[in-house]
């Protein structure tokens, strides 16, 4: 506690300086309050789940990849040096006439230019020019050599069985699409996974709603008991009776109350956002009627399920990989061709490096060009049977492919069927529970008037109210679960029901 002294206004400011460091203020929070309806929420959800953010990583990855193959078709420059490369030991001749060692001492440094374009069939043309300088410091000589150097080379393999260069351009396409495909199924499993926690939250803060009513409706009832009892129209029991029973509705209401809070942290969880931000959901608990055809629910299913192109992908990949391991046991070679042009240039010191490289561009340019043509084939004769081993395995793990397939056809359309089924079945249980509320309304405002009348007991009383609080829960369970199954029919089918229009689905790559 600070006191004033009148007339010094110093000691109020020391005064407020040592509270502000003995006790500082408490640690505030910035917190955000958002106004979410489902659509609002899945919006969130998708910005800022982490799972969708590690999809679109993955996704941006195999992106990399297919451009780092398309550009594997185009023209490649590398530019190479040696700066510089000293060599100072002691080396062994050997002839007929014995072993002798000499010393060496050099210093090279080299630089070579290389354009290579490679072509369809899965071979390069190249062009390479490079300049090379050697001093060697024992003979006191200065050594330059300068070729310009046009070639070709063309696997064997590639016009007949495998083409890698294609391959592996098609391999990464395939795993592009197999990427998108997998984060347009996580987006869809992401809808219905914030869909069923929202209306999980619905569904608590309407059970609260319930139990707050019920706890009223008691009070109420409670209270008339109290007065009958004081008049004497009651035995005590009922009375007591009725006491417990508003306790019971008491302790229903704060459990309701808790879920409704844990409900709403798992929610804000499952968006990503803070647990101190502040959520209010916007539900009316009103729905249509939709009208699910069946056949229709399975064409569009199995037109646009992810798995079915997914395993269809992998059939591909697999494959490519049986036509790889065929082409190792195969007659394999290739041709290569060249056409160059050298100079050199061989002087004593001190002789200078530009006299030198221009000694080497004009004896290349004065010398004959050289060339060569080589055919290079290898054939397989005897390997244990490793080839046709390996080729069985990848032709098994094929098959494998094909097998799960056609399994996972037969799952897409069982599950669409099903779900088809409940959902029409949950639509038609939801009608009837709406006229069941209605009528369990009126009986327990006709129970209430005749208890209040003395006509039935208390226990007749909690029969009715028991049956109206079943009536709200079984109606409210039955309305989350249709809301839920129009949500996984549109994962399911890749088709908004209750927009009356397809998923869209972008693999433009």
């Amino acid at each position: 506690m600070c006191v004033q002294t009148p007339g010094i206004k110093k000691n109020l400011v020391i005064c407020f300086l040592v509270t502000g460091i003995l006790f500082p203020a408490k640690e505030t929070f910035s917190q955000e309050h958002y106004e979410l309806d489902l659509p609002k929420s899945i919006e969130i959800a998708s910005q800022k789940s982490h799972q969708m953010l590690i999809l679109n990583q993955v996704l941006a990855q195999a992106g990399y990849e297919l451009k780092a193959a398309t550009s594997r078709l185009k023209t490649h420059v590398d530019l190479n040096f040696t700066l510089p490369d000293y060599t100072e030991t002691i080396r062994q001749f050997e002839d007929s006439s014995g072993v002798t060692f000499y010393p060496v001492q050099q210093l090279r440094y080299n630089g070579s230019l290389v354009v290579s374009q490679p072509l369809p069939t899965d071979g390069q043309i190249y062009m390479s020019s490079g300049l090379d300088n050697l001093m060697d410091y024992d003979k006191e000589e200065r050594l330059t050599r300068l070729d310009l150097r046009l070639g070709f080379v063309q696997p064997l393999s590639a016009l007949y069985s495998y083409n890698r260069i294609r391959t592996e351009f098609k391999r990464a396409r395939l795993n592009y699409e197999l990427s998108l495909r997998s984060l347009k199924r996580a987006e869809l499993d992401l809808i219905y996974e914030t869909s069923q926690a929202f209306y999980n939250l619905v569904a608590a803060r309407e059970r609260q709603g319930i139990a707050g009513q019920v706890l009223e409706r008691q009070q109420e009832a409670y209270d008339i008991a109290q007065n009958k009892y004081e008049a004497g129209l009651i035995r005590e029991v009922e009375a007591l009776m009725m006491e417990v029973d508003l306790g019971q509705a008491n302790n229903d209401y704060n459990l309701a109350e808790v879920e409704y809070l844990s409900q709403m942290n798992f929610f804000k969880q499952q968006l990503g956002l803070s647990l101190q931000d502040q959520v209010t959901v916007v539900s009316d608990m009103s729905y249509r009627i939709i009208e699910v055809e069946e056949e229709m629910a399975v064409s569009h299913g199995l037109e646009n399920r992810t798995e079915l192109r997914e395993n269809e992908i992998r059939i591909e990949l697999s494959g490519l990989e049986v036509k790889r391991i065929k082409s190792e046991g195969m007659i394999n070679g290739d041709i290569s061709a060249y056409y160059d042009l050298i100079g050199t240039d061989q002087q004593s010191f001190p002789y200078g490096f530009s006299d030198a490289v221009g000694n080497s561009w004009q004896l290349m340019r004065d010398r004959p060009g050289n060339f060569g043509v080589a055919l290079n084939i290898r054939i397989p004769i005897f390997d244990w049977g490793e080839n046709r081993s390996m080729v069985k395995a990848a032709m098994s793990g094929l098959e494998v492919n094909k097998r799960r397939y056609d399994q996972e056809k037969i799952n897409i359309e069982r599950e669409i069927r099903n779900t088809v089924k409940q959902l029409n079945s949950s639509q038609r249980r939801l009608q009837l529970l709406e006229r069941n509320v209605e009528l369990a309304e009126k009986s327990f405002d006709i129970s209430r008037k005749r208890f209040s009348d003395g006509d039935i007991d208390s226990q007749a009383l909690a029969l009715d109210r028991t049956r109206l609080n079943a009536a709200y829960q079984s109606h409210l369970d039955s309305y989350i679960s249709y809301k839920l199954l129009l949500a996984d029919i549109m994962r399911k089918t890749f088709y908004d029901f209750e927009n009356d229009q397809p998923i869209v689905q972008d693999y433009e790559y």
